[in-house]
């Protein structure tokens, strides 16, 4: 199956699961049934798992594609953390997948194991809450633990959410016993887990950028002012320029960082898609309110799904000054002759 082939299958299951109103009333139940259920149904939960160890099989770059989607409809669940984050997390480790809602403890969680025992804090958790398994590195180790929606034995949470009222609990383990562990593999680092997240983070706003503009360039071809459609007006016009270009901009970018990751490295280029998409959430979303006007500023127009999970993830998954920290240290620490050739070949140079 092609890329475009996936991705519309893709905007089928959302365009009928994750509608506006799905995901209004989702923001205040704090969950989409309905949406996860299809995406367990047709197995898009579980990219780019394996098939041998309960998952879809698939690609890197099969997986960002779902999650371009899903940033397209501001899905309210968590796809990133349940398949390119936690079930990378487990196939990497030889662990099959469970059944249910899953979730991944983000890197930033402080975490360790005491025998089959799992102790610590996990912050801003990706609906912690309903999450009936959890998946983590503790102590280089791959854990898989009950969630706090467990039947019995799983941690304890507070409710937490950020600016697009998605969930993100705190998720305490005070001697949880684990379901399943193994070493974690060479490849799964701290810096890798960070990587993966942030790719995660990077796609859906791909999706978000790409749907904000066609909402906008929508708007303007509707609205009239003065007799005639606002987008014939040279400041609306450059408005939209900009909206495209970040789009176009952020797409590229998150392809070519899925590539990477599939052969093994992508430092480089996950470091520059996050850094690109967080300066693409501040342009777009200016832009895209401008020419809404008003009407962009309302609960009932739907802009605000979008712009607002624009600039909660902008801040998730490491914000722009981490990326730009650690891409700025990669490239002094090869010295000047390999500026011109990492931004040639990226994580071929500069790893």
């Amino acid at each position: 199956m092609s890329d475009n082939e996936l991705y519309s299958l893709a905007e089928k299951l959302f365009a009928e699961h994750s509608r506006w109103q799905d995901v209004c009333d989702a923001e205040v139940t704090g969950w989409a049934e309905n949406l996860w259920k299809a995406l367990q149904q047709t197995g898009f939960s579980d990219v780019p798992v394996p098939e041998e160890l309960g998952g879809a099989g698939g690609s890197v770059a099969d997986a960002v594609q779902l999650l371009r989607a899903a940033g397209a409809h501001a899905a309210p669940v968590p796809l990133a953390e349940a398949g390119l984050v936690g079930g990378w997390l487990l196939a990497s480790a030889g662990l099959a997948l469970p059944k249910g809602v899953r979730t991944a403890l983000p890197p930033a969680a402080t975490l360790r194991l005491d025998g089959d025992r799992l102790f610590g804090t996990a912050p801003a958790v990706a609906w912690g809450h309903r999450a009936e398994y959890v998946v983590g590195l503790a102590d280089g180790v791959v854990v898989l633990a009950p969630g706090p929606a467990a039947q019995s034995g799983g941690p304890t949470f507070s409710r937490g959410a950020n600016l697009a009222d998605e969930p993100r609990d705190t998720v305490i383990f005070d001697g949880v016993p684990v379901t399943a562990r193994a070493a974690a593999p060479d490849e799964v680092t701290e810096q890798s887990f960070w990587e993966r997240t942030a790719l995660g983070r990077a796609a859906l706003m791909a999706g978000a950028v790409s749907a904000v503009a066609a909402m906008t360039l929508r708007y303007s071809r509707e609205r009239e002012q003065f007799g005639r459609p606002i987008g014939r007006f040279q400041a609306v016009q450059a408005h939209l320029v900009t909206i495209h270009q970040q789009a176009t901009v952020v797409a590229s970018a998150i392809d070519g960082a899925a590539a990477a990751v599939e052969l093994g490295r992508g430092g480089f280029e996950v470091a520059c898609a996050k850094m690109l998409a967080d300066r693409a959430a501040q342009l777009v979303t200016a832009a895209a309110h401008q020419t809404h006007g008003a009407i962009g500023m309302t609960k009932e127009y739907p802009l605000h799904y979008l712009t607002r999970r624009l600039w909660a993830w902008r801040d998730e998954a490491g914000a722009h000054h981490r990326w730009a920290d650690r891409l700025g240290a990669a490239l002094v620490a090869h010295g000047p002759d390999a500026l011109y050739p990492a931004i040639q070949c990226g994580s071929e140079v500069v790893q």
